[in-house]
């Protein structure tokens, strides 16, 4: 009824059918039927009828009175949000994980920051998975299966995950040469990554483990300080341990066996329009990832020239 009652106040603005169905683009014939069906659903004539003369009934008048501003005010403010979804500039709030962003991340962040200077950044930092309707999020940027109905989701990349250690905990501990070893060593776990699914890289070979934990983290970053402190073998994200391994800190163990890719999305909530701000970031991210090896699985070679 309120595209019906719109086309109304079109008609009486107009003072004719045919030159509100001109406006709007639509047959004369559908004007008739719809304002037909506008008087039928209210009970009253609005407009009198004549070939002669336009005229709105007293019924007509009420309803034009009560209803003309209102329309006018949805429609500038229709006007004002089509503006700002389409505007380089404004507000845009984004949920990321903490560990990724504050790390590797980063770069991607400044990049963005001084390519859209007039976009007001607000970034919210997490390693839960935020309620973005509650939170008024307008796009986050989440790793792994994805499998909340009420969200949209476009992949933008994937992250390698290896098993690593310290070398002093390696010299005391000993290499495994076999992923059954791992049952004889103490092992770092993340919720994160719960079973660890490993694939030798050369033969395709499958093994699954599911690790007698000594620490359980449920933070990435503080996994890897303490894998690096020497308290055990951890399976952790390269992202992750890129640094460690570069500094000498962490060796890849079972070098030739890499765990579950994580793959990297964009996601925003269905049934919200995306603002140009947002669709922006969303294909920001994709290409700062695309650009990049370690976000596309593959393996820092200094890390693997290491590897024990």
């Amino acid at each position: 009824m309120l595209d019906d009652l719109a086309l109304f106040i079109r008609i009486a603005q107009n003072r004719s059918l045919s030159a509100a169905a001109k406006q709007l683009g639509v047959p004369p014939a559908t004007v008739t039927r719809r304002l037909r069906k506008l008087e039928e659903g209210i009970g009253a004539q609005l407009v009198h009828r004549s070939a002669r003369k336009f005229a709105l009934t007293s019924e007509g008048e009420v309803y034009f009175e009560a209803f003309a501003d209102l329309l006018q005010q949805a429609e500038t403010s229709l006007r004002g949000l089509s503006a700002d979804l389409n505007e380089m500039r404004g507000p845009l709030r984004v949920a990321a994980p903490t560990n990724i962003s504050v790390g590797m991340l980063e770069p991607m962040w400044s990049s963005f920051l001084k390519t859209y200077p007039d976009i007001q950044l607000t970034l919210q930092l997490s390693n839960e998975n935020q309620d973005l309707l509650e939170n008024r999020i307008d796009l986050a940027l989440r790793f792994g299966p994805q499998t909340d109905q009420r969200l949209y989701q476009k992949h933008v990349g994937r992250v390698a995950t290896m098993l690593v250690a310290a070398p002093d905990y390696l010299a005391k501990a000993g290499a495994p040469e076999r992923p059954e070893e791992l049952q004889s060593h103490k092992l770092i776990w993340v919720p994160s990554l719960p079973h660890w699914q490993l694939q030798n890289m050369d033969t395709q070979e499958k093994a699954a483990h599911y690790p007698a934990i000594n620490v359980a983290v449920d933070d990435i970053g503080l996994a890897c300080q303490l894998s690096a402190g020497g308290h055990g073998i951890a399976l952790l994200p390269v992202t992750e341990t890129s640094g460690n391994i570069l500094a000498g800190q962490l060796k890849f163990v079972l070098p030739r066996w890499c765990g579950q890719t994580r793959e990297a999305y964009a996601v925003w909530p269905t049934g919200r329009l995306l603002s140009a701000r947002a669709k922006c970031l969303r294909d920001f991210m994709e290409t700062y990832m695309a650009e990049r090896l370690i976000f596309q699985g593959e393996l820092p070679e200094s890390g693997v020239n290491q590897a024990v």
